[in-house]
């Protein structure tokens, strides 16, 4: 009589399983809750994100209207001379603004976001 061998084998693949995990959470139906600590994160970074967008936005319209102005003395330096030198000055004015609106900005947003980023670093101290 022929003896029948019966064996099992299992892999494993960290790799994998993260990979399946990653998948399963893309299409799961449930939203997953968000810890403490993930909250915490979003909220100190949540505090630049509008600051940032606002001083690159006037930094990069400044520095056109600052070309502008310099296209207007070099190019037609004959008839733009003054305007030229007007409307360059106004975007030096606000390349120069653009840190201190970002600052200011940060400074209010943390100041909202204050009381909610203490509560939470408290709980999780604790």
């Amino acid at each position: 009589m022929e003896e029948k061998k019966e064996t099992f084998t299992y892999t494993y693949s960290a790799r994998e399983q993260e990979e399946i995990r990653k998948i399963r959470e893309k299409y799961a139906p449930t939203a997953k809750e968000e810890t403490a600590m993930e909250r915490l994160r979003r909220l100190d970074g949540s505090a630049a994100k509008g600051a940032t967008a606002v001083s690159l936005i006037v930094g990069i319209l400044s520095t056109l209207i600052l070309g502008i102005g310099m296209s207007c003395v070099m190019v037609w330096g004959n008839k733009l001379f003054i305007p030229g030198i007007v409307i360059g000055m106004i975007g030096i004015v606000g390349v120069i603004a653009a840190y201190p609106v970002y600052t200011r900005m940060v400074r209010r947003r943390r100041a909202k976001l204050a009381p909610e980023i203490l509560r939470l670093t408290e709980e999780l101290m604790k």
